[in-house]
């Protein structure tokens, strides 16, 4: 595949934007309806600090007590390195696939592959994940949600199964959206985006007016689990290390947005940036309002403890009803990004059944079969899982691992090539974002620190993945997970890997 770096759009027009991108040899079949909000919300969706905060704010708090809050800015200054990395690409390959695609055209076929094979499985059981966090607010709106038992906690066999089935319809719901048109997307996703800020500072504002106590809460050690504090610092850094990433998204629709190479770097950062200002707040505020640090109902209860708490009344229940709202759009741009790398793989022949999966349907301008397929395998995970208590701490652990990697098989040969001085980080249009001469320093620490996270992330901890007691498998499910992904991807590559791209 070409390394080269296409001259890019001078201006937003789609009819310029599809000249650019048949630049790089693929003809353009997508809708380009995205604007700036459009592209923006992607991103946020996908990190959805309303949905992965209510998720881990618990698990988070309960390893780490008060002072886990700081785990939130050093992951959030080390993923914006990355982020910062993702931007610079994004301005010179403003494709869809965008994981895929800048692997490839930095290291070639092989790594390429792998980035987005790791990558588009990572996004199904992502997707399986985000699914699932409806049983954290929809019980708690109206004990008709719980379908299944009495038992609303999703550690628990009735909450867990329960989870399944509300996840899975979540999943049907989100592949229909997907299958009739990205329009439509754009418009529900924006939508839900502006529902879960608007949720994001109405809950900041009650957190910050009904506070128990003032910041210093964030120095607070005393509820930590006993042992070296480092250690507990460490797991409860999980949590932030769980939401801050899909930032990435708006690179994914690139062949989908208005003037992809001025809009996506910028989108990518914004949605990261806010993301990462909104979450601190809450965090925050939770910390701050908790009606008790040390009675075991903030570990268990997180966030929807503290919002009901303040608001037993149906102002809580709305701020709950912004929560499902953003798990829902979540899940929505996760198969979304997901979609589109699976068509863009495809689209060069990469995987099996390329041909359909590849396909564009006339009329929607969607790829049909990808939203089919990640729907389809995301809800085969959940049923596969079914009635399992620990498939929440399993889940989260395979698909986090797996992004944390995929995006090192990126920032990995951008930094060999900013060393040999090769493109695209040595291009002479001036115009495009780029981090000049502090993008060396900036990619080695990002390279470092994503090593470090993935890690941290796949240690096989048992107070992390079998804390009432399991199988070897889920105490080692990270780890694992990866050796199954790799391992079957090198059976499945020699299939499909060596056919001949669509691009010379």
């Amino acid at each position: 595949m070409a390394t080269t770096v296409a001259p890019p759009s001078a201006t937003s027009s789609p009819g310029s934007d599809s000249a650019d991108l048949a630049g790089f040899g693929y003809e353009p079949v997508l809708h380009r309806k995205l604007g700036r909000y459009a592209s923006f919300a992607a991103g946020f969706s996908f990190v959805s600090i309303l949905t992965t905060i209510f998720q881990f704010f618990g698990f988070g708090y309960s390893f780490g007590g008060g002072a886990f809050f700081w785990t939130w800015p050093l992951v959030f200054a080390g993923q914006f390195l990355v982020a910062l990395n993702f931007a610079e690409l994004a301005a010179r390959y403003p494709i869809s696939g965008c994981i895929y695609q800048w692997s490839t055209r930095l290291a070639g076929s092989l790594i390429g592959w792998f980035a987005g094979w790791m990558m588009v499985l990572a996004q199904v059981v992502t997707a399986a994940a985000a699914a699932i966090a409806l049983q954290v607010v929809l019980p708690s709106i109206w004990s008709g949600f719980q379908f299944i038992g009495t038992d609303t906690a999703l550690t628990s066999r009735d909450g867990a199964t329960n989870a399944v089935l509300l996840g899975s319809i979540l999943l049907v719901v989100t592949t229909t959206i997907n299958v009739i048109g990205i329009d439509l997307m754009a418009k529900i996703n924006s939508i839900g985006v502006t529902i879960e800020i608007v949720g994001v500072l109405a809950i900041i504002a009650l957190f910050f007016t009904t506070a128990e106590r003032g910041p210093r809460v964030v120095l607070d050690t005393a509820t930590a689990v006993p042992g070296p504090y480092w250690a507990a610092f460490l797991v409860s850094g999980l949590m932030a290390a769980y939401v801050m990433v899909g930032f990435d998204s708006a690179g994914e629709l690139s062949e989908e947005t208005k003037n992809p190479r001025r809009v996506a770097p910028r989108t990518i950062l914004l949605a990261l940036a806010v993301s990462a200002l909104g979450g601190g707040l809450m965090l925050l505020g939770a910390l701050m309002a908790a009606p008790s640090l040390d009675d075991g109902e903030l570990a268990s209860g997180g966030l929807a403890y503290v919002i009901m708490s303040k608001l037993i009344s149906p102002a809580g229940t709305v701020l709950l009803g912004c929560v499902a709202v953003a798990i829902m759009v979540c899940t929505l741009a996760i198969q979304t990004a997901g979609s589109r790398l699976m068509f863009s793989m495809a689209r060069d022949g990469k995987l099996p059944f390329a041909q359909a999966l590849s396909r564009v349907h006339p009329r929607f301008g969607t790829p049909v079969w990808p939203a089919i397929v990640i729907g389809a395998l995301g809800i085969g995970l959940l049923v596969l899982n079914l009635g399992n208590p620990a498939i929440f701490a399993t889940l989260a652990s395979v698909c986090i691992v797996s992004l944390y990697l995929a995006y090192l098989l990126v920032t990995v040969p951008l930094l060999v090539r900013r060393i040999t001085g090769m493109p695209p980080v040595h291009d002479t249009d001036s115009t495009l974002f780029s981090l000049g001469r502090w993008g060396l320093p900036i990619n080695a620490i990002a390279v470092v620190w994503g090593v470090a996270m993935a890690i941290n992330l796949a240690w096989p901890r048992a107070e992390v993945y079998t804390p009432a007691g399991g199988s070897w498998w889920q105490l080692w499910a990270g780890p694992l997970s990866v050796a199954v992904i790799v391992g079957v991807g090198a059976v499945v590559y020699p299939l499909v890997g060596r056919r001949k791209s669509s691009v010379a």
